[in-house]
C-alpha cells in the first residue's frame, strides 16, 4: 500500500471546532464523491483531543503544539496514485479538493508526505 498523509493546522482565522466540522461535514463527502477518479481505496481522519496524558507526553517529550488533525489516504500502490492524479477527472477532482482544502487549512504549518507502510504489528504481511 501506498499512503499520503497530511498533519493538518488550522487556519488561524478558524477555531477547533470550526475547522473539524468543516473537515468532517464538507471536505470528508467531496474526498468521498473524488475517490473513485483519484484511486482513494481509504481515507481516514484522525481527530485531535485534549487529555491531561496527552499534556504530559508532549512536556516530556519537549514535542511541539500538536496538529489539529491527521488526514491519510491510501492507494493501491504508487503508481496506482500516479495514474488517479494523470487523468482529466483525477486532476479536475484534485484541483476540487486543494481549492477546498484552502477554505480550513493552514497550507504553511501542515506537512505532508508520501510513503510505504511497514507494518510492525497487527493485519497480515
Amino acid at each position: 500500500m501506498f499512503k499520503i498523509t497530511f498533519c493538518l493546522r488550522r487556519r488561524p482565522d478558524l477555531t477547533a471546532e470550526q475547522f473539524d466540522a468543516y473537515w468532517r461535514d464538507e471536505h470528508a463527502p467531496l474526498v468521498r464523491r473524488h475517490a473513485g477518479a483519484l484511486g482513494i481505496r481509504r481515507y481516514v481522519q484522525s481527530t485531535r483531543f485534549d487529555s491531561d496524558l496527552a499534556d504530559v507526553a508532549a512536556k516530556v517529550r519537549g514535542a511541539p503544539e500538536p496538529f489539529d488533525g491527521v488526514a491519510e489516504l491510501w492507494f493501491d500502490s504508487r503508481e496506482a496514485m500516479e495514474a488517479g492524479f494523470s487523468t482529466r477527472a483525477g486532476r479536475a477532482a484534485g484541483r476540487a479538493l486543494l481549492e477546498d482544502e484552502a477554505r480550513f487549512i493552514d497550507f504553511e504549518n501542515s506537512p505532508i508526505w508520501f510513503a510505504t507502510e511497514r507494518r510492525i504489528v497487527g493485519g497480515e504481511g
